[in-house]
């Protein structure tokens, strides 16, 4: 085989090759074609496999099949109550009819855009006919339903199945939620100064009502105390009384002893007196009796003052 035939076969496969690529197409599972054809269209392929279209004349639009979202930006809408709120949404759709979707939106960031307006319109309208308190309940639900068939019904003629439109947040915007939170602070600052001015009457009126009824407790128990001591003393003095009386020169005795004992407790105790004193008349200085200075008893019995006369000078 020569060289100019070698030549020639290899630019027919190459030929060949560009043809068939030009010719078979395949659609993935995900995805349906729309075949053009010098920018009309001719057929919407939905089957996944291998096809065949005109080579050169005709071109292949792939559109995915599966689930596709769209998250416009955080919106502020006005509530009802004049209320501004900043909403979050997103929104699941579906590309329904290629050939409608082609000849409406053309692809699917155009088919984005066109979504975000229709959530944008269904939502303002939506969300200013009801309340901010109707968002925070149950009812928020109903509102996201009316929403989503709102925008299904008009996004139907682009081609596109709305499959859910969600509320994802409502919130304040910055501004309001600072004001709400001062306003809501001021409150509760205000509250618990009621409540603390509330806890120091209460306070004040149980520790008065405590140190009056202490007051009257010491008072009592100081006037029972008396009495008692009172009793006590008088009983005391009863008992001396007796006991002492029953020997007169033994009481004169035992009160010098306390005397002696009160007056020279003390480590430097010293005292200048003269010996004579009635003071010193138990020490027996100067030749008397122990007894000396004491009263006799009342009947002393019989040689009781010889003995004491004879008794050895002492002291104590």
């Amino acid at each position: 085989m020569s060289r100019r035939t070698l030549i020639l076969l290899a630019v027919a496969l190459v030929v060949l090759a560009i043809v068939v690529t030009n010719t078979l197409f395949i659609v993935d599972q995900t995805e349906q074609a729309l075949v053009l054809q010098f920018g009309q269209p001719r057929q919407v392929v939905e089957t996944p496999g291998l096809h065949v279209k005109w080579p050169f004349i005709q071109n292949v639009i792939a559109f995915d099949k599966r689930l596709l979202d769209v998250e416009p930006p955080p919106e502020e809408v006005i509530a009802a109550d004049q209320k501004r709120l900043v909403v979050d949404t997103y929104t699941r759709y579906r590309i329904a009819n290629p050939l409608l979707f082609y000849q409406t939106v053309g692809t699917e960031a155009a088919a984005r855009n066109r979504l975000t307006a229709l959530v944008s319109s269904s939502l303002r309208r939506v969300i200013g006919d009801v309340p901010l308190s109707a968002l925070l309940s149950r009812q928020r639900a109903a509102i996201m339903h009316e929403i989503r068939d709102d925008v299904r019904s008009a996004a139907k003629p682009l081609g596109i199945a709305i499959v859910d439109t969600r509320i994802r947040r409502a919130d304040l915007p910055p501004q309001n939620s600072e004001a709400i939170y001062a306003r809501m602070n001021s409150e509760r600052e205000q509250q618990a100064a009621l409540y603390r001015a509330e806890g120091a009457q209460a306070a004040q009126s149980i520790r008065a009502n405590a140190d009056r009824e202490r007051t009257v407790i010491l008072a009592d128990a100081q006037r029972d105390a008396q009495k008692v001591r009172g009793a006590g003393d008088a009983a005391a003095i009863g008992i001396y009384a007796k006991a002492f009386g029953q020997d007169k020169r033994f009481f004169a005795f035992y009160r010098s002893m306390q005397a002696y004992r009160d007056a020279l407790s003390g480590p430097k105790t010293a005292f200048v007196l003269a010996p004579e004193g009635a003071f010193f008349d138990f020490f027996n200085f100067n030749g008397l009796n122990g007894l000396g200075a004491a009263a006799p008893a009342a009947n002393p019995a019989p040689g009781a003052a010889t003995a004491a006369k004879r008794a050895p000078p002492g002291r104590r």
